[in-house]
C-alpha cells in the first residue's frame, strides 16, 4: 500500500474531530468567524513550536522561501481560510454528515484545478471513480421533503455553500502542493511542515487582525472558549499536516479523492454524537461515495 493512503485516511479522521467541535462551537459559543479562527488561533504555535523543535535537533536550517512559494502558500491559506467560514455556516443550515458531502465537491473540482495549475491529470479509472463519488455528492443535494426536480436542490442555500466551499479548498489543495513543491528536494515530512507553518501563522495573523477591527467580542468570546477551541487546533494540526504530506507524495485529485472516507466518519458522528436521524436517500448517497473510495484505493 502506497504511504499517502493512510496518511490521508487519518488525516481524514482528524478533520472530521475538528468538524465536530467546530459544529459545536458555532452553534454555542462561538460565531461562523470565531468558529474559523479558532482553528487557527490554536493550531498555527503548536506548529511553528513542533517545527522549531525538529529542525533544532536534526540541525537543519530553514531553506530560502522564495516569491512562487509564498504566492502559493498565501493564496491557499485565503482560500481555506473563506472555505472553513462557508463549511461552518453549512452546519447551519443541514445536518453535519450532509454538510460535509457538499463540501466534498471538492473532488471533481481538485481534477480541473491540478490540471490547469501544475498540468496533473488523473487516469481514465481513477476518474471513473471521482464521477462515481460526484453522483453520491448529486443525491444529497435536495432539501429533504422537497417534491421537486433533483436540480433544484443545486440552487438552495445549503447547497451554494457547500459548492463554494468545494472550489475553495481545491484551490487552497493545489496550491498548497504547489508550495511544496517548491522546496526542492527537502523530505516529504519536512516540506509539508515548512508549508504548514507559513500558512498557518499567516492564516492566524490575518483573520485575527481582521477580528480585532471587526468584532473584538469575538476575539475575547475564543479566548473563553480556549478549553474546546485548543482541542480544535491539536486535531486541525494533526489533520493539517496528514494532507500537506499526502499533497507532497500524491496529485491533489486522488488525495482528494480517498479522503472522502471522512464521510463514513461524519455519518457516524452525525448519528453517535449529535443525535442526527439520516434518511434512506442521504444513506444511498454516502454509501456510492463510499464505493468510490473503495475502487480509488485498487485503480491508484
Amino acid at each position: 500500500m502506497s504511504l499517502w493512503i493512510p496518511i490521508t485516511i487519518a488525516a481524514a479522521f482528524f478533520q472530521t474531530l475538528r468538524f465536530m467541535l467546530q459544529k459545536s462551537l458555532s452553534t454555542t459559543k462561538l460565531s461562523t468567524a470565531g468558529a474559523t479562527f479558532s482553528r487557527f488561533a490554536y493550531s498555527a504555535p503548536i506548529v511553528v513550536v513542533l517545527l522549531a523543535i525538529y529542525m533544532t535537533t536534526t540541525g537543519q536550517t530553514l531553506p530560502t522561501l522564495g516569491a512562487a512559494f509564498w504566492g502559493y502558500a498565501l493564496t491557499g491559506g485565503l482560500s481555506q481560510i473563506l472555505a472553513t467560514m462557508l463549511v461552518v455556516a453549512l452546519f447551519k443550515q443541514r445536518n453535519f454528515a450532509v454538510g460535509i458531502s457538499f463540501k466534498k465537491t471538492e473532488v471533481i473540482q481538485a481534477v480541473a484545478f491540478g490540471l490547469l495549475i501544475l498540468g496533473e491529470g488523473v487516469s481514465w479509472a481513477g476518474f471513473g471513480a471521482i464521477m462515481l463519488g460526484l453522483i453520491g455528492v448529486l443525491s444529497l443535494s435536495k432539501p429533504p421533503g422537497d417534491a421537486g426536480p433533483w436540480w433544484r436542490g443545486l440552487t438552495n442555500r445549503a447547497a451554494a455553500f457547500g459548492l463554494g466551499s468545494g472550489v475553495l479548498f481545491a484551490i487552497s489543495g493545489v496550491t498548497y502542493r504547489a508550495a511544496s513543491l517548491e522546496l526542492g528536494g527537502l523530505e516529504p515530512g519536512l516540506r509539508a511542515g515548512i508549508t504548514l507553518a507559513a500558512v498557518a501563522s499567516s492564516q492566524m495573523i490575518a483573520m485575527g487582525g481582521w477580528l480585532a477591527w471587526r468584532d473584538r467580542d469575538e476575539l475575547r468570546a475564543v479566548w473563553t472558549a480556549r478549553r474546546t477551541a485548543l482541542w480544535v487546533g491539536v486535531f486541525s494540526m494533526g489533520g493539517s499536516f496528514c494532507w500537506f504530506v499526502a499533497f507532497t507524495l500524491q496529485t491533489v485529485a486522488y488525495v482528494k479523492a480517498l479522503g472522502q472516507v471522512e464521510l463514513i466518519f461524519s455519518m457516524l458522528a452525525s448519528v453517535l454524537f449529535f443525535k442526527e436521524r439520516m434518511t434512506m436517500r442521504e444513506m444511498v448517497g454516502i454509501a456510492l461515495l463510499g464505493a468510490s473510495i473503495l475502487l480509488l484505493v485498487l485503480v491508484t
